[in-house]
């Protein structure tokens, strides 16, 4: 027993030696950085001394419609309080994505039906992993069927559908795999649209080295990265989704994001040139669009008919960044999350024609029962 207690001890003193020794360790090197002024990418964050104009935007010129948005407490959430926060940035109309389906998506519409009626509308969710059950394509159908005449609006596809979704054998479910094709045509039989996520940014499938410009992002959130061993590829994931545009042409489709062709406009241009039938919206995306004012400004013009606002993520303040890209000419001024864009961004001073539509006109035209007198000031 004595010796045992002894290596005890030992081992004991030997733990107390490392973890001094390693504190020590930290500090010194903590020091020698402070000394030299050495610090981490995620805490530089210089100011500019660049004096250039500066408009603080809280409310957008135009009532808007977000079609890209989120609230996973709907089924009990006090929507007065939403709405409050809604009219203060100029929000007519607010797309819940996340009506998932069952009593969660009942719950979701009899709250708004009861507290307000023509403020939100909600999309349906499906289990894409249910594939392999029997009937899956005539279950399917009639759920979407019935949440259309319960007053869903729109099917919401997650990026999980061609990255992580398996079947029943353990297969990763592809986008246009033809078991999901009916799923498609009653979205098309039935006039709501699909928006869909696929992918994500093309760098999460890129050497996380200090040439990847996501290199921050993945290192805050290393479950983004996309391991090319273990993962489709970017290029695989999209020609999946692309195909069903192809291949419902009679369904209307929102690619979200900007398909994540923000990066390279010229590609998405050819995009929507080539499927008449895909919307794209700008959720999450407009450091891509602020950081090439030029080019941005151009292809809202051309494609004025087919974008849409969107902001994924809920967060008031961060509505204002979207209002000043859209509408002012700043130049030089920040995003507001460091790991999406360490660059800066510029305004893109649309007309207000083409404001009008991104705000609200290209959604009406998209969703008809809209209730247009939230528009009627104009």
């Amino acid at each position: 027993m004595y010796r045992i207690f002894k290596g005890l001890g030992i081992l004991l003193k030997i733990a107390f030696v490392l973890v001094f020794i390693g504190g020590l360790t930290y500090y010194m090197i903590d020091k020698i950085q402070e000394k030299n002024n050495l610090m981490d990418v995620e805490e530089y964050s210089p100011k500019s001394t660049l004096k250039v104009k500066q408009t603080r935007l809280t409310r957008s010129k135009y009532p808007f419609v977000d079609v890209h948005n989120h609230q996973f407490d709907m089924p009990i959430k006090n929507l007065s309080n939403l709405i409050q926060e809604m009219d203060s940035l100029n929000m007519a109309f607010m797309v819940n994505l996340s009506g998932f389906r069952g009593l969660y998506l009942q719950q979701s519409l009899n709250n708004i039906k009861k507290n307000a009626p023509n403020r939100f509308g909600l999309f349906l969710n499906i289990d894409f992993e249910s594939i392999d059950d029997d009937n899956f394509a005539e279950t399917q159908t009639e759920l979407i069927d019935s949440a259309v005449q319960a007053g869903v609006i729109g099917l919401k596809v997650y990026k999980s559908l061609g990255l992580t979704d398996r079947d029943s054998k353990g297969q990763r479910i592809a986008i246009n795999d033809p078991r999901l094709a009916p799923v498609w045509d009653a979205c098309g039989k039935n006039g709501i649209p699909v928006l869909i996520h696929s992918g994500e940014p093309s760098s999460f499938w890129d050497p996380k080295d200090k040439f990847n410009e996501r290199w921050l992002e993945l290192r805050q959130k290393p479950g983004r990265y996309r391991d090319p061993a273990t993962n489709p590829s970017f290029e695989e994931v999209l020609a999946e989704q692309h195909a069903i545009f192809e291949n419902h042409p009679n369904t209307l489709f929102i690619n979200a994001h900007l398909g994540w062709m923000g990066n390279d406009l010229d590609r998405l241009s050819r995009h929507l040139d080539r499927y008449p039938n895909v919307y794209t919206e700008i959720g999450a995306v407009l450091a891509e669009l602020g950081r090439q004012p030029q080019r941005a400004r151009q292809f809202f013009i051309e494609y004025q008919d087919r974008i849409l606002f969107g902001k994924d993520s809920y967060s008031v303040s961060e509505y204002y960044t979207y209002f000043r890209v859209l509408e002012t000419n700043d130049e030089y001024f920040d995003y507001y999350r460091k790991r999406h864009a360490h660059w800066k961004i510029y305004g893109l001073a649309l007309p207000d024609s083409i404001l009008q539509k991104i705000y609200y006109k290209n959604a009406l035209s998209l969703f008809p029962n809209i209730d247009k007198t939230l528009f009627d000031s104009l």
